[in-house]
């Protein structure tokens, strides 16, 4: 049976990747909350390694958040993410842990980036202010995974989705990112009966999005993919491989289908007076797509159920 560890396996994606993994019976899937291992401390993590003969290791594990926390708290991000996939990547190889998944996040790319945007564009301009520190330590993550793979051909691979959502999101009202905040503010907006919500900009900007179980179907998918079949996507020039749905929408469209989902009956407004931030943003996931992963949920699809787990989750913690 493979031993199969799940760094962040509370988090949204860590959670998603253990519900993907659980279906397999040829797995025994191994976690450990942080009270149990701290992954900013290399003594534990490297002893937690060598211990457990771990076979495979997802590093789902990260300090994640929205622009607000990118921006107010810089120097954590960029910290605690390289503590932790050091820790991880270089314990796994100490470990002899030959198999690893790294996940990273579509900041990674350049700004300006062309659209959609290619795994070849990577360190081709210049970074997103707001979350430059966040991205920096995801870069370096790709870059180990290579680095480690070159020297000690190590199997250690790196996957880099669009924006997700779903089951397990940080619904945070200041912290989040753009649809569990969207949420929220329908969802309230409907319970105190307001006449509108106010969206910021037009809504013409374009983003895509990726349900959470299917960026952990895309992820197990990659990690079993032969040796061959991963270079054959990846070399020579890469080591990393996107995931998305490879079909955006506008952020009105966003609104709109959010609106429905919660049954909001007020208005919809866009303050124009408000920045639009970047007007379009797809990743060309076209070489995970043609090794015959291919993601299954709709955007109200997966909206609902992330409504639904909100409401199940979030508010329901509130009150009890």
């Amino acid at each position: 049976m493979k031993r199969v560890f799940v760094a962040g396996h509370r988090g949204m994606v860590g959670s998603a990747i253990t519900r993907q993994l659980a279906s397999d019976p040829e797995v025994s899937i191994l976690t450990a909350s942080r009270s149990e291992l701290d992954l900013r401390e290399q003594k534990q993590v490297f002893e937690f390694l060598a211990d457990k003969k771990v076979d495979q290791v997802y590093l789902a594990a990260a300090k994640v958040g929205g622009i607000v926390a990118n921006n107010s708290y810089p120097a954590d991000f960029i910290y605690e993410n390289l503590a932790i996939q050091n820790n991880l990547i270089h314990g796994a190889h100490l470990a002899d842990v030959n198999q690893l998944l790294f996940l990273g996040s579509s900041c990674i790319y350049p700004k300006f980036a062309d659209q959609p945007m290619r795994e070849d564009s990577l360190l081709t301009g210049v970074l997103e202010s707001t979350n430059e520190p966040y991205a920096i330590a995801k870069i370096a993550g790709i870059k180990m995974c290579e680095s480690y793979a070159r020297q000690y051909h190590r199997d250690y691979r790196s996957i880099m989705p669009t924006n997700l959502y779903g089951p397990g999101d940080n619904f945070h009202p200041e912290n989040s990112h753009v649809i569990p905040a969207m949420l929220r503010r329908f969802h309230e907006a409907k319970l105190n009966r307001a006449e509108e919500v106010v969206i910021w900009g037009t809504g013409t900007p374009m983003r895509e999005f990726l349900y959470v179980d299917d960026m952990a179907a895309a992820s197990v998918h990659l990690m079993n993919l032969s040796s061959e079949q991963y270079s054959k996507i990846t070399l020579p020039q890469l080591s990393h491989v996107n995931a998305g749905t490879g079909v955006d929408c506008t952020i009105r469209e966003l609104a709109e289908t959010i609106q429905k989902v919660v049954s909001f009956q007020g208005e919809l407004i866009f303050d124009v007076s408000k920045p639009d931030g970047t007007p379009r943003k797809l990743m060309d996931s076209s070489k995970l797509l043609s090794t015959g992963w291919t993601p299954k949920y709709e955007l109200q699809e997966g909206l609902e159920s992330s409504y639904r787990w909100f409401v199940d989750n979030e508010l329901s913690a509130r009150t009890a």
